[in-house]
């Protein structure tokens, strides 16, 4: 007779606190002062008509991102405004990545200026956690010269929570044991999934500090949340977080966005934007050698509400003529709401994505061509830089700014 094994306890957090979340401080703002000593202790706002970043220094009168770049300079009427320089921001994380790196094999990228490391294992050779994430800062600091902040804890999420608690240009060490002292005292703003719907739901109860969502209890928070929100949110008010900090991890999703002010614009205009948009993902799409199964179009309105709609296609594909009909499918379905609304911002995600494996064959089987209109246009753009091919639609209005990306 078969007689299964005992099933293991699950494990809710490591013994130790050893995961490190390391979060550079107003990165695109910190590059800039770093490279213009001028702007060093004043407010600076990077981007033009949208705040794509601010300094301490204006974020302390206010600005935050993405504010309207008008209402930021009413606030803060001696800000430095400055343009993006995406290449520079660029190399700043490739160098900030190599510091993680040479600290830890295991490093988990969450975007360009921020990172989860694992330093459980290295206590031999490079000391205790809190030692290794001094020097951690340190070297950031001499060697690429920008401030970073660092959170210790068992967990993931308290790591991500100290280091921000330990902003701007701090470390924040949440002992074993003491998670919960650490945790429940904070804003529920602080727990992931708490946007602003469900902060205003909350407040609206009475429910503004984690400690009151711990002591509510799950099933009560039900009536208010739902269940899944209610399961999700009462485990990180008991810092049960049990994910592993994971490499080699590829992303779910890509997505870009053009804001578009507030001034009225043509539906030709608006699709000439969507043209530049999917362009762009494809061409993310096809270098990491992803497939998308899903097009997302979202959008803001002028009364600064949003509305997203989707559509997922019959098999993953990674053909720019393919996307830009779904997406030009999904912007006519808008029209009423943007003409009666107004739009100031349109932005494009593919999900679900792939990989592009060739063995994952559809009918008909026939070879993947490799001299189609896409795999030209991007060797051009790969050799003579982004701009040197566009469309027509686009000539004089550019194809907007392309955030970097860590690589997939």
């Amino acid at each position: 007779m078969f007689v299964s094994e005992p099933r293991r306890p699950r494990i809710t957090a490591r013994d130790d606190a050893s995961i490190l979340h390391a979060d550079l401080d107003s990165f695109y703002a910190a590059v800039e002062q770093r490279d213009d000593p001028r702007l060093r202790g004043k407010p600076v706002i990077v981007g033009g008509g949208v705040v794509l970043a601010a300094s301490y220094e204006a974020k302390a009168r206010g600005i935050r991102t993405p504010m309207n770049g008008h209402r930021a300079l009413r606030l803060c009427p001696e800000a430095i405004v400055v343009p993006p320089r995406m290449s520079a921001y660029a190399a700043a994380s490739t160098a900030v990545f190599e510091v993680f790196h040479d600290t830890t094999p295991v490093v988990e990228g969450i975007s360009i200026d921020e990172a989860f490391l694992d330093v459980g294992g290295l206590r031999r050779i490079a000391g205790e956690p809190v030692d290794i994430a001094h020097r951690l800062r340190a070297r950031v600091a001499a060697e690429v010269g920008l401030p970073i902040s660092v959170g210790i804890a068992r967990t993931k999420f308290l790591a991500k929570v100290a280091s921000a608690v330990a902003k701007p240009d701090g470390l924040r060490l949440v002992a074993p044991g003491g998670e919960l002292e650490f945790l429940h005292p904070l804003p529920i703003e602080r727990l992931w999934g708490v946007g602003e719907v469900t902060a205003r739901n909350l407040h609206e109860h009475g429910i503004t500090k984690v400690g009151h969502i711990a002591a509510l209890g799950e099933t009560r928070l039900r009536t208010i949340l739902g269940p899944a929100a209610a399961r999700h949110l009462y485990a990180l008010s008991q810092a049960r977080d049990p994910r592993r900090v994971e490499t080699g991890k590829r992303r779910r999703s890509i997505g870009a966005q053009r804001a578009l002010g507030r001034q009225p614009r043509p539906l030709t205009e608006i699709e000439a934007f969507v043209h530049g948009l999917i362009d762009r993902l494809g061409r993310r799409l096809r270098t990491a050698e992803r497939c998308c199964r899903t097009v997302v179009l979202r959008l803001r309105f002028d009364d600064f509400t949003r509305a997203t709609r989707s559509h997922t296609l019959a098999h993953g594909t990674d053909d720019t003529a393919v996307i830009l009909a779904a997406a030009r499918t999904l912007l006519h379905e808008a029209r009423p709401m943007i003409q009666e609304r107004g739009l100031t911002l349109i932005g494009l995600a593919l999900t679900n994505l792939v990989d592009a494996d060739p063995r994952q064959l559809t009918l008909p089987l026939t070879p993947r061509a490799d001299n189609t209109l896409d795999t030209t246009v991007d060797a051009l753009r790969q050799r003579f830089g982004s701009s040197a091919v566009t469309r027509a639609a686009l000539l004089g209005r550019g194809e907007g700014i392309s955030v970097p990306l860590l690589p997939d």
